[in-house]
């Protein structure tokens, strides 16, 4: 799945980096932004970069439909899943210090993609790329709400989201151009120097925050639930249509998923510390935002991973053309995300 965009249940990690805002200097402020612009960039750009480059992975390593498949979604898996754990490990230890062991984790990932030798190599680096996104996304949005006064909160997240719309844009062109010139290695590289420059930034700019009133016990057993519960069902709809439904690791994987996914629920209801507080969707704005944002996501998953392969094996494009293809779609949403983001506030 592409990341464009503010994803699902951002809306918790803003509220928790409120909690947990500082009055800082204006000069911390505008470079704590450009380090949440580029950080998410990496992770936006990687999403978008990955859809030109599946059909070269592909065919230069004999890889079906159902492990391209895989190469997408074991990157989304662990990411939706430790999504709130990134954020609240960083409440409890410091957004600035798990937002930079995001950025280092997905920069050494980016290198294991880069130098894989089959495709199971690369589906098990995206996964440790998931997991440097799940710490480095939310990361990203809870440093600006922690370094950012309320009035200027709501234009600094338009402005992130607007410019990391524009690395979305960016990136498939560049990394087509270097797929249809060099390699699909290069999409991968191309993470590392800028997640060197950005460890560098932060490590000189941003101020560390931490929300002391948030120290809590981290919901390990939730985390684990979810991505148990999300890994069956994935797993399922992945591999069925080769394997055929009533096949026995097909059908455990989907029963293993449900009752996961169940438990989870359970656990978050009852539990004292929940990594997803479940009396948030009893709130009509938080339950259809979520809504909405399920059905965007559904959408733009199934159309940016088929609609590059389309145009690449079927039309004929290049990468790079292919890439140059969804810059219409993602300049719509720089135009507009500034002004949106203003007006949610």
């Amino acid at each position: 799945m592409s990341h464009i965009g503010k994803p699902p249940c951002d809306s918790v990690v803003i509220l928790s980096g409120m909690a947990g805002a500082t009055t800082c200097h204006a000069s911390s402020r505008r470079w704590t932004l450009l380090a949440a612009i580029i950080g998410s960039g990496l992770a936006f750009i990687d999403g978008t970069v990955v859809n030109v480059a599946l059909p070269a992975i592909q065919q230069d390593l004999n890889a079906g439909t159902a492990d391209a498949q895989w190469v997408m979604e074991s990157y989304a898996l662990f990411l939706a899943s430790l999504l709130l754990v990134g954020g609240a490990l960083g409440d409890r230890f410091g957004r600035r210090r798990m937002f930079m062991l995001g950025v280092a984790l997905f920069t050494l990932a980016s290198i294991g993609c880069a130098l894989s030798l089959n495709v199971n190599q690369l589906i098990a680096t995206r996964a440790l790329q998931g997991i440097g996104a799940a710490l480095l996304v939310p990361g990203s949005l809870a440093l600006i709400s922690a370094t950012y006064p309320q009035a200027e909160r709501g234009a600094a997240i338009g402005t992130w989201s607007a410019f990391s719309g524009i690395a979305a844009a960016v990136g498939p062109v560049i990394g087509g151009f270097l797929i249809e010139h060099y390699a699909w290695r290069w999409a991968f590289v191309l993470n590392v120097p800028v997640g060197a420059v950005l460890l560098l930034l932060c490590a000189m700019k941003v101020p560390e925050t931490v929300d002391a009133s948030r120290r809590r016990p981290v919901d390990l057993v939730g985390a684990t639930l979810v991505t148990l519960g999300l890994a069956g069902v994935v797993f399922a709809l992945i591999e069925a249509p080769g394997r055929g439904w009533t096949a026995a690791p097909i059908l455990l994987a989907a029963t293993t998923g449900v009752l996961a996914l169940a438990s989870f629920v359970r656990v978050e209801a009852l539990g004292n510390a929940p990594m997803l507080p479940l009396a948030l969707f009893r709130q009509r704005d938080f339950a259809g935002a979520n809504l909405l944002t399920l059905l965007l996501y559904a959408a733009l998953g199934g159309a940016l991973f088929f609609l590059p392969l389309n145009l690449i094996q079927v039309q004929g494009y290049g990468t790079t053309a292919a890439g140059a293809a969804l810059l219409p779609f993602i300049a719509i949403m720089f135009l507009l995300s500034r002004w949106g983001a203003a007006w949610s506030m």
